[in-house]
């Protein structure tokens, strides 16, 4: 149990997994810079992406595509099909909201999370279903410490994106604008963005992330309607690394992903969800808005 290579091993997967757990916190991120509501529905949203992808690669398998064609034709339409999916649930359920209070916007979303589950077990059934890997469950040696090569490439790929899409949100105008509804939605108006608009960009890229990130999951885990439980380790990490900074969370993501795989090593599965709340809630404790948010967010 406590053999160091095992704790190494662990360890690695903790923060392989914390990868994943960023590009998921960083649709969280989008939307609520926009539009101040903490999206609980993220874990959900998700899910149905990586039920996107399924479907998507079964299509092109019955055409008779290779498995790398399948990837091929399978990764851009499921990023379609889930941006489309983002947009209908802001123009349907959220642009309502548009000048109301947070509040009932946020029930929306706790309430979109047994929509999504029970529309998923409908649509696809509550069995488990595992879309192709494109990468070969394989595991690799150094220095006599076993990796993951799925979870090792899923945490490059995680990583990369998250890199590109905080980029974006840094340097373009459409980032700007972004942090300038964030800031002011009417002044934002004044100065000629389109806050509506910009509210419809957020989820569109919450969408599509969180697609990338259900299809790394999928093939890591089994796809089922649960999958969308992911969310609750996020939200964890979106409170500790600050509800609007992209650092923070990035920061956080690898920290609670460590705290799960040394807590399910040391003291069992049953607590591997646990351990980091409690850590979470001694830490906000100290530092209230997370380890990089702002002081002038409102609390969720």
């Amino acid at each position: 149990m406590y053999d160091i290579n095992f704790i190494i091993e662990d360890s690695i997967t903790g923060i392989f997994s914390g990868g994943i757990y960023a590009l998921i916190a960083l649709g969280v991120v989008f939307v609520f810079r926009a539009t101040k509501v903490f999206n609980f529905a993220h874990g959900a949203i998700v899910m149905i992406g990586a039920y996107f992808f399924y479907s998507c690669t079964l299509f092109f398998e019955f055409l008779g595509f290779g498995t790398w064609s399948i990837y091929f034709f399978s990764l851009p339409l499921t990023i379609l099909i889930s941006a489309i999916f983002g947009l209908i649930i802001e123009r349907t359920l959220m642009r309502p909201m548009i000048g109301e209070h947070p509040f009932p916007a946020i029930m929306i979303t706790i309430g979109l999370i047994s929509v999504l589950e029970g529309a998923a077990a409908i649509i696809w059934s509550s069995s488990a279903k595992y879309p192709p890997a494109l990468i070969p469950l394989e595991i690799d040696f150094v220095n006599s410490v076993a990796i993951n090569r799925q979870m090792f490439l899923s945490f490059i790929f995680s990583i990369f994106i998250f890199v590109i899409i905080s980029y974006f949100f840094i340097k373009s105008k459409v980032g700007i604008a972004i942090r300038a509804t964030a800031s002011d939605q009417s002044t934002a108006y004044i100065m000629g963005i389109n806050v509506p608009k910009v509210f419809s960009l957020a989820w569109i890229i919450a969408a599509t992330t969180g697609a990338f990130a259900g299809l790394l999951l999928a093939p890591l885990n089994s796809l089922t309607p649960t999958l969308g439980v992911v969310g609750l380790s996020v939200i964890s990490v979106v409170i500790l690394g600050g509800l609007d900074s992209i650092v923070g969370v990035l920061i956080a993501a690898f920290i609670v992903g460590w705290l799960e795989a040394m807590a399910n090593h040391f003291l069992g599965g049953h607590y591997k969800d646990i351990v980091p709340y409690v850590v979470v809630l001694l830490i906000i404790l100290i530092r209230p808005y997370g380890l990089m948010g702002t002081k002038d967010i409102d609390r969720v």
